[in-house]
């Protein structure tokens, strides 16, 4: 069965890179890399999340490379990079590594930007010589670092051991996702979205999920059922914005709470009213904003004294007092 391909037309589908490459892993893993916008711009590096590809980024890049250097990787086994039988966070990892080593220069600053396992991956690698060199600053978007599946609520049952034994078997399942039907998107949009999300985000959120191979699928899902990145959460050291959707049911709201607790550096938690785990497509222009400002803040400007560092007065948990759209809660 051909895999469906992203939505061809509106603010998500994928734009053309300015160039293409492919970057090789400490194990010999090929990883498809975009780079978009002006060289000499301020880079943003976007990793994203399980079962997903470049592709889930497009109203970001869309949005960023008028003035950043955007530069987006396709997981091992997902989008254009090919599988490979190494599926552990330490290979994520190496493969960040990899992707920061071959499209920064020496010394460079960047803001690294993950979403769900792409979030996992910049726990995964918080303790590596060479992210702590290109890591001015980090957005986590929609994640956690342990007891994935153990909060999931995905299924609409009290919390226990069954609940997560049923939810383990469903999220590791090997059985094909078929065609994208109306079905298929319900199915998705209940799991992985919030209630209020329109169509379009629904259509293009389910041609990218799909369009994972079911084998990258069940192998990752194992790795997650089983993460333990509390560790590498406490040696995440570089500034670090939270962002989560309120109606998340793969990384409930505990997950980022857990976060802001356990983060050496944390300059903000946000969460989206309504949202659910896909919130760079959900809420698009939000989460831009949010990269936006840390860009601002971390990688062009200078840190000291801004209103996101966690010794602000009246701010000592680290989290933010700004006045927002009333879909943002702030220090939640």
């Amino acid at each position: 069965m051909s895999r469906p391909a992203p939505v061809a037309d509106g603010r998500y589908a994928p734009p053309a890179p300015s160039h293409e490459l492919t970057v090789v892993s400490a194990d010999g893993a090929r990883l498809h890399v975009e780079v978009h916008g002006p060289e000499k711009a301020p880079p943003v590096v976007l990793s994203h999340g399980w079962t997903c590809s470049t592709a889930f980024w497009a109203a970001q890049i869309r949005d960023l490379a008028t003035d950043h250097r955007v530069i987006a990787y396709d997981q091992r086994g997902h989008g254009g990079s090919p599988a490979s039988p190494a599926c552990t966070t330490h290979a994520l990892a190496d493969d960040l590594e990899a992707v920061l080593a071959q499209t920064l220069a020496r010394g460079e600053k960047a803001l690294i930007v993950g979403h769900s396992m792409g979030g996992m991956t910049i726990m995964a690698a918080s303790t590596r010589p060479l992210f702590r060199e290109h890591a001015a600053a980090v957005l986590l978007c929609s994640t956690g670092s342990s007891r994935l599946v153990a909060e999931a609520r995905v299924m609409p049952m009290r919390a226990g051991r069954l609940r997560t034994w049923i939810t383990g078997r469903v999220l590791g399942s090997r059985a094909p996702l078929g065609p994208v039907t109306p079905v298929a998107k319900s199915i998705l949009k209940y799991a992985t979205m919030g209630a209020g999300s329109a169509p379009h985000m629904v259509e293009a959120c389910a041609r990218i999920v799909h369009a994972c191979p079911r084998t990258v699928r069940h192998a990752w899902a194992g790795v997650l059922a089983a993460l333990d990145l509390d560790h590498g959460v406490r040696e995440l050291h570089a500034p670090t914005a939270v962002l989560h959707g309120a109606s998340d049911r793969l990384t409930p709201p505990v997950h980022a709470r857990a976060l802001v607790a356990a983060l050496p550096h944390c300059v903000g938690l946000t969460e989206l009213t309504g949202v659910g785990h896909m919130s760079p497509i959900e809420a698009p222009d939000l989460v831009t904003g949010r990269i936006r400002e840390l860009v601002t803040t971390y990688v062009t400007g200078d840190a000291t004294g801004t209103p996101d560092t966690p010794d602000t007065p009246g701010a000592p948990d680290g989290t933010e007092r700004r006045s927002t759209p009333a879909q943002i809660k702030e220090g939640a």
